[in-house]
């Protein structure tokens, strides 16, 4: 593990929990889970960045389709972080802790053309959908059903999210 990512690692709190996942696979999962809420939570930020942002002929679609997928992330991140406590570590929840986490790049200061946002929205979801779905095999393995019940509910969501939005590019 290298030295930011185990500074940055759900650090075990409290009593550990005795619900049939060894402890080493709980702290697996929870990093991994970490990464999910990072990315969540990133794609959150821009997303609701560029609702208040967009401008130009789509701006009302754009604008209405935005706040729609921003409250989406922004009622995912519970869930996320809580199975994170379910499984007996600290979620992470500062910025500097989602920025080291994060594979999904911070919404650019200068915001884009509108079909620019809706294909960063996209590559973002489809990030999003990558780290959810690595998740699996561990999950599997570790016959942690809540979790992977959760991947599953996710991917359905950044997978329809980044079609839709990528129907929005097509000639």
């Amino acid at each position: 593990m290298s030295k930011s990512k185990s500074k940055h690692a759900a650090a075990a709190t409290g009593i550990a929990p005795q619900i049939g996942i060894s402890d080493k696979d709980r702290a697996a999962i929870a990093q991994g889970l970490s990464h999910l809420l990072a990315d969540t939570y990133t794609l959150y930020l821009t997303t609701h960045n560029f609702h208040w942002n967009v401008t130009g002929p789509m701006f009302n679609t754009l604008h209405t389709m935005f706040m729609a997928q921003y409250t989406e992330l922004w009622n995912a991140v519970d869930p996320i972080a809580e199975r994170i406590r379910s499984l007996g570590h600290r979620a992470p929840g500062s910025y500097a802790e989602f920025a080291a986490l994060s594979s999904v790049p911070d919404a650019p200061t200068i915001a884009p053309k509108a079909l620019a946002m809706v294909r960063t929205l996209m590559e973002g979801h489809e990030a999003v959908a990558r780290t959810a779905r690595g998740l699996y095999a561990l999950v599997d393995k570790a016959s942690d059903e809540p979790t992977a019940d959760l991947l599953t509910q996710r991917l359905a969501v950044h997978e329809q999210t980044a079609w839709m939005l990528r129907s929005l590019l097509e000639d």
